[in-house]
């Protein structure tokens, strides 16, 4: 039995996600890149890219990886790229996308030869967070002008729209595909290809996928443009375990129970979005509010219920812990970072990574 606490990847269940991808690529005609800023766990990349069309990426190492790793095509985009990386951005991708038109004009010499793109912000989401959202007053995040993109049209072949924001709704993404043509559609007309960015949920349960891929395929037919999806959470949602062992109980007016993890250290969006954690069965009589084991006082996984009343030694299980845990994880306090384990399609379990004092020592100077 490993030793917690380690992220357990099921290729299985990874794998039912990669035929969906596979399923719309197919019958809509749209690209499928994996958002490198949600999951890099690279030892999977091996399946993911039979069914994947490439990366996309936010930064200079991303796009590396991405190169390096995955097989296909190799996207770069960032909200502003420095000086002294654009020579290397470029050098490791096939299409760059620029966040600003300044970015686009700055770099319009450095990046002659190569397929670029702009971010375009159509100013409406579906965000809950306002941290997270797109579209929020002010945002630095794509142009928003018509005029002012279509006086730089020649420089660019494509558009990448990012508004999306963990939208579980057909109805809603179709709704806001809606008011990007209305509003871009004569600009559109006039580029190669699109990406409609991630957060789109569409292999969740129950999803209309079938519409789904109507709507894209008429999206490109109507403008004659190649449409890229850049899933993050939709390529790995539901196939990840965080695996914790019980290190101390107490009671204080709840029953709690500490374990060899933590949120601010390996489930941050937690702490961030103030969310609690997924973990199935959650029923029974014994009801402990589960925390980490940082000294951060709202270092808390959530309060869930179980059969028997838990012990020393006990191991629980947080499900859903894939997207944007391994690539925040870190070192606050000290705490020892989860493993990565992936679970083969035969059943096997293989430790794939483990970290160590050494590490830890190397993180910092």
């Amino acid at each position: 039995m490993l030793k917690t606490p380690y992220y357990l990847i099921d290729k299985a269940s990874l794998l039912r996600n990669m035929q969906k991808i596979a399923y719309v690529r197919e019958h809509s005609g749209a690209k499928a890149l994996l958002a490198l800023k949600c999951f890099a766990t690279w030892s999977v990349f091996d399946l993911m890219q039979e069914y994947m069309d490439g990366t996309t990426s936010s930064s200079l190492f991303e796009v590396k990886l991405g190169r390096e790793k995955f097989r296909g095509e190799t996207h770069a985009y960032s909200v502003a790229y420095a000086d002294d990386e654009i020579d290397e951005v470029i050098a490791n991708c096939d299409k760059i996308i620029f966040n600003s038109i300044s970015q686009l004009q700055r770099f319009r010499a450095q990046s002659d030869g190569v397929i670029r793109g702009l971010r375009v912000n159509p100013q409406v989401s579906t965000s809950e967070f306002i941290i997270a959202d797109p579209a929020r007053p002010y945002s630095r995040l794509g142009e928003w002008d018509p005029s002012k993109i279509e006086a730089v049209i020649d420089d660019i072949s494509g558009f990448m729209f990012h508004n999306n924001c963990e939208n579980e709704s057909f109805e809603r993404f179709d709704e806001m595909l809606g008011q990007i043509e209305a509003r871009f559609g004569h600009l559109i007309a006039r580029v190669d290809w699109v990406s409609l960015g991630g957060g789109i949920h569409f292999t969740g349960e129950g999803y209309p996928v079938d519409r789904f891929c109507q709507r894209l395929r008429e999206f490109s037919e109507r403008y004659g443009v190649q449409v890229y999806l850049e899933p993050g959470e939709a390529a790995i949602t539901n196939t990840t375990s965080l695996e914790v062992t019980v290190l101390d109980t107490l009671y204080n007016g709840k029953h709690l129970a500490v374990v060899d993890s933590s949120i601010e250290a390996h489930m941050l969006d937690l702490l961030i979005y103030r969310e609690t954690a997924k973990m199935e069965p959650n029923t029974g009589p014994h009801t402990y509010m589960v925390c980490g084991k940082s000294c951060l006082a709202g270092d808390i996984f959530g309060e869930f219920s179980f059969e028997q009343a838990l012990k020393i030694g006990d191991r629980l299980s947080f499900k859903d812990a894939a997207g944007y845990t391994m690539v925040k994880k870190n070192w606050f306090n000290g705490v020892k970072m989860p493993a990565i384990a992936v679970r083969e399609l035969d059943g096997s379990i293989e430790l794939v990574r483990d970290f160590d004092y050494e590490d830890f020592v190397k993180n910092l100077s």
